[in-house]
């Protein structure tokens, strides 16, 4: 087990009203959200991650910038896990779901700015910016919180334009997971002790003044890059070890 103590969850919460549940389902919020981080802090720890592109966002934080990372919802169990107590603020959902995943991600130190398409999900959006402002990186899972899977949504884009801060699109496949094939986003849950590589590629800049067509582009590239470490990652290892090395010394060069 790790020895570093976790810090204070970040409140960051533009909106903390509560969804319109049954007393059946608030019941049911801390009982799953304390099931789900027991399971994340057994099953973390044994995890061994390799990262490809590590030196796109290392670089951004030497030049005194924030990073918005996006990726798919597929990849948010070992996500969440690697990222932890980094103080990333994420775009978190107001309905069920996301009242008791917004405390397992804080338990593991991220802050939440509650919002959703159908929400005030511009409020939330507002509030990461800020927090950049202060100096945190951001994240979104593109295409939840309920799909279509592998379609991005535009929140990125749009904050990057407002901030000037550059996306980042990464995916982490795994050598073993049990995939839910039912579920809309192929929900993938690490096997113990599994090996893990996460693919991250280059930044992404809006300008402050993109109009219409340059936003649309923008969005266009954002989608290609994670359709690229989906499938570098997906496909990582599925390959020859010779060429793992030939793409290693790719994608961190």
């Amino acid at each position: 087990m790790e020895s570093r103590r976790e810090p204070a969850p970040l409140n960051v919460h533009y909106d903390t009203r509560p969804p319109e549940l049954s007393r059946w389902r608030r019941m049911q919020i801390p009982v799953i959200a304390t099931a789900v981080y027991s399971v994340l802090r057994a099953l973390g720890p044994t995890l061994r991650f390799e990262t490809l592109g590590r030196q796109h966002v290392e670089r951004i934080h030497t030049a005194g910038e924030r990073v918005i990372l996006a990726f798919w919802h597929r990849s948010i169990l070992s996500a969440t896990w690697y990222w932890r107590r980094r103080g990333i603020v994420v775009m978190n959902t107001t309905n069920f779901d996301g009242q008791w995943t917004r405390r397992v991600i804080e338990r593991l130190g991220y802050g939440t700015a509650q919002g959703s398409s159908s929400r005030g999900g511009l409020k939330g959006l507002a509030v990461m910016a800020r927090r950049m402002e202060e100096g945190r990186d951001t994240a979104f899972t593109i295409d939840g919180p309920r799909g279509p899977r592998y379609v991005a949504k535009p929140g990125p884009v749009m904050l990057a334009r407002r901030t000037g801060q550059p996306i980042v699109a990464f995916h982490i496949g795994l050598n073993r997971a049990h995939t839910f094939e039912k579920s809309w986003d192929l929900l993938q849950v690490p096997a113990p002790f599994s090996r893990a590589v996460v693919a991250i590629a280059p930044p992404i800049r809006v300008p402050a003044d993109a109009n219409a067509d340059l936003m649309q582009q923008k969005h266009a590239e954002m989608q290609a890059a994670l359709e690229r470490v989906r499938d570098a990652a997906e496909g990582w290892f599925r390959v020859t070890p010779d060429e793992r090395d030939r793409l290693r010394a790719e994608w961190n060069a």
